[in-house]
């Protein structure tokens, strides 16, 4: 009998630069039969928009392929599919909740996680120089772990 993933989805704005990133650093950490499916999305998004080079680049320098990612629009249906939301940044957060209330239990920041709970937002590089998107990159993978451990604890039980 297989078990059923859980479904964590990394939240930004237009799911071209953060989000990805965030999803492409986190799959490369865990093994395949983790039980975790991990995806990302936009509360602004357009469907089916190409990830940024630079964000691209930034996670090829780490041997880390996000090139065939495109962005998906977070919906409603999503939101509530989802165990596990993890937002960039507390508007993400706040847009996440607007559309779907019942899901404040399951929404957290990146940030928020392990024991400083330093619930701090992560900034958008787009736009921005290569260099910025490295500083994101390095700053959302520096996160990982924390939710790692978080997401270790929470399997199999309701979020």
């Amino acid at each position: 009998m297989s078990e059923t993933k859980k479904l964590l989805i990394f939240v930004c704005t237009g799911n071209t630069c953060r989000s990805p990133m965030a999803e492409g650093l986190l799959r490369a950490r865990l093994p395949d039969n983790c039980g975790w499916e991990v995806m990302s999305a936009g509360v602004c998004a357009a469907e089916g928009w190409p990830v940024s080079e630079h964000a691209i680049t930034a996670l090829r320098e780490k041997k880390i392929d996000i090139s065939g990612l495109t962005s998906t629009t977070l919906t409603p249906d999503l939101i509530e599919r989802a165990d596990l939301l993890v937002t960039m940044t507390s508007g993400h957060q706040a847009a996440v909740l607007a559309a779907v209330p019942e899901s404040q239990d399951k929404v957290f920041l990146l940030k928020s996680f392990g024991v400083a709970k330093c619930a701090a937002d992560i900034d958008d590089p787009v736009g921005g120089s290569l260099d910025l998107y490295r500083r994101v990159r390095d700053e959302i993978d520096a996160a990982l772990p924390d939710l790692i451990l978080y997401m270790m604890e929470h399997r199999g039980t309701e979020l």
